[in-house]
């Protein structure tokens, strides 16, 4: 189920269940797209979130708040000046669309009490947090909308379209697109609503209830077909009189139960993982087959937390890792546009012999020359074939000969110069591929902080000037897993920890594992006994270490790391004992060197191993 008006209404009906009537006594501001507050009510203090990220807008009752920074943005500020020790007098859901308008009553700058309006719009890319006074008059928004003054010029009809979020602005709602507000008492979802709406479309039966009503979303008209028991493939005029009643009474359920706020959250799970979730009751034959699987929760907000967690940790620590992503790009692009340019150049030096041999056999031949021939043809005492020689009919035949050698050797020049440039080059690119990779497997702010302090030392990245008194970030962690035979695996989620895993923490006889030519983890397995040689080690705990290395590499598909389920995709792992790695003097973090391994296939897979923390 999609965060719909449906699930917006669970929201609202939670919140003005647990702070209706309370005061605002925090109001943080933790980035640039997030707001938290806390109310405190009847029932004790409430977490309120509410975040316009580009990839997961959403608000929630929420059990702890990320840390907001020491001084407040001016948004912030603005709303903590308007909203502070205000009191919360209702929440509602203008249209039934995705926006929370909450209305708070607030003692302004004279003593007056005043009512203003937060008004948080729930629209993808375009989701904004807007403040309002009591007659909508646009006070600040997060994101400020103008419209583009060229093409509303050229084209009028795109004036009316465009709607302006800006201080001093009337402040108007999402156009409805004409659809219906299912809780709208004035016109009620009846059966002459539904047949001029949704029977007259022929669309599949799904895409006419969500292209129709306003809060269902397209997996919300699944599931209602789903508990109909009829064909979503099929449009209204392929049912029969008796699957059209069906489809009629699951919607009129469904909107019964939202105006009764009967809400009953379930998360599903598939395999383990969260896969789906519920807001409303009457999709029953939709979750018969995985009542074992379904988790009840208290709330809807609970259930967000669980299924969104993991998504939103990602969101954030992929935000935070931003400019880091783009200067690496940039450095990729430039290194990768360098090393062609190179290896192009250090082609052209390939044919390099053929002019030393031209000059030898000039030197060798040129006495049968009378002057101003324009080739010579003699034998090549290299290969006993006949050869044709160029000549610069201007020169003698010794000038020719050093013409040609001079060339020789400047191609000569030209290709140990390159041939040392390509492998530096080269060794800079897998360098920063391996730490794109790193940004990757990042998974807190830890994590980022090592690879930004990595990239300074390396200066691919300014170092940024570090304020006073500024708390030294604890060093991370690598991965620990626990085989099936009880080995301890260890994975580096960066160059620094697979340094310290492999030069630290790995001793001589630790088996360790890298997919072959490509960035990716440093995977160690620690042995059991100091003594203990390879082929003690049994077989499976190399198939589970090599299927971490594969996973943990740049070879592995990121869906596969994100669903963790293993891949059929290949891919080659060398290993080694540890005694056999050397570390260059002055190579970059991560880089490692060996001439003695074994090598495996492996598909990307976390297997079934324990993962410790």
């Amino acid at each position: 189920m999609a965060y719909d008006g449906i699930v917006i209404s669970n929201v609202i009906h939670d919140i003005k269940t647990e702070c209706l009537g309370g005061r605002v006594v925090k109001v943080q501001q933790p980035s640039s797209d997030t707001v938290t507050f806390t109310i405190k009510g009847f029932k004790g203090q409430t977490k309120l979130y509410m975040s316009v990220n580009n990839s997961l807008p959403i608000v929630y009752i929420a059990d702890t708040l990320p840390q907001a920074p020491m001084q407040a943005p001016a948004f912030c500020m603005l709303l903590r000046k308007h909203l502070g020790n205000g009191r919360l007098t209702d929440i509602r859901q203008p249209g039934f669309d995705r926006v929370f308008d909450f209305v708070f009553e607030h003692l302004d700058e004279m003593g007056d009490l005043t009512e203003r309006h937060l008004i948080i719009e729930i629209m993808g890319r375009q989701s904004n947090i807007i403040l309002t006074d009591a007659d909508y008059m646009i006070m600040d928004c997060m994101r400020r909308v103008m419209p583009d003054l060229g093409a509303a010029l050229t084209d009028d009809s795109k004036k009316d379209s465009v709607r302006i979020l800006f201080p001093g602005q009337k402040y108007e709602a999402p156009d409805s697109q004409g659809k219906l507000n299912p809780v709208d008492e004035e016109m009620p979802f009846d059966r002459d609503v539904f047949e001029k709406n949704l029977v007259s479309k022929s669309v599949p039966i799904p895409k006419a209830i969500f292209t129709s009503i306003t809060g269902f979303s397209k997996s919300t008209a699944e599931y209602i077909v789903d508990a109909a028991g009829v064909d979503g493939r099929k449009s209204f005029a392929d049912l029969s009189a008796d699957e059209t009643d069906k489809i009629f009474d699951a919607i009129s359920l469904t909107i019964k139960n939202i105006k009764a706020g009967e809400y009953s959250p379930k998360l599903i799970y598939v395999d383990g993982s969260p896969k789906d979730y519920l807001s409303i009751t009457n999709f029953g034959d939709k979750t018969k087959e995985a009542d074992s699987d379904l988790d009840n929760a208290d709330t809807i907000s609970r259930i967000l937390i669980r299924f969104y967690s993991e998504k939103e940790k990602q969101i954030n620590v992929r935000s935070k890792a931003s400019d880091i992503k783009k200067v690496l790009q940039t450095a990729i692009e430039r290194a990768s546009r360098k090393y062609d340019l190179q290896l192009g150049q250090l082609a052209d030096t390939e044919d390099r012999d053929k002019y030393r041999i031209y000059g030898e056999l000039l030197n060798t031949y040129g006495y049968e020359l009378k002057g101003g021939e324009s080739s010579l043809t003699c034998l090549n005492y290299y290969d006993n074939q006949e050869i044709t020689i160029p000549l610069d009919t201007t020169l003698t035949a010794q000038e020719n000969s050093q013409k040609y050698f001079a060339k020789y050797n400047k191609k000569k020049r030209t290709c140990e110069a390159l041939t040392e440039f390509v492998k530096q080059t080269k060794e800079e690119l897998d360098y920063l591929l391996s730490a794109r990779h790193s940004l990757e497997l990042a998974e807190n702010d830890t994590d980022i902080a090592e690879l930004r302090s990595e990239l300074e030392k390396a200066g691919v990245i300014k170092k940024k000037t570090s304020s006073k008194g500024a708390r030294k970030m604890a060093a991370g962690k690598p991965l620990h897993f626990i085989s099936s035979d009880g080995y301890d695996i260890f994975v580096g989620k960066n160059n620094i920890q697979n340094d310290e895993l492999t030069f630290g923490l790995a001793t001589g006889k630790d088996i360790w594992f890298h997919a072959k030519k490509m960035p990716g983890s440093h995977v160690i397995v620690k042995v059991k006994e100091d003594d203990m040689r390879l082929e003690d080690v049994p077989d499976r705990v190399f198939e589970e270490a090599a299927g971490l290395a594969a996973f943990y590499s740049s070879g592995s598909d990121e869906s596969d790391k994100n669903s963790a389920v293993e891949s059929s995709q290949k891919i080659e792992i060398d290993y080694t004992e540890r005694k056999n790695l050397k570390k260059p003097p002055q190579a970059r973090p991560g880089y490692v060197i060996y001439h003695t391994n074994y090598s495996m296939m492996a598909a990307p897979s976390l297997g079934n191993l324990q993962q410790l923390t």
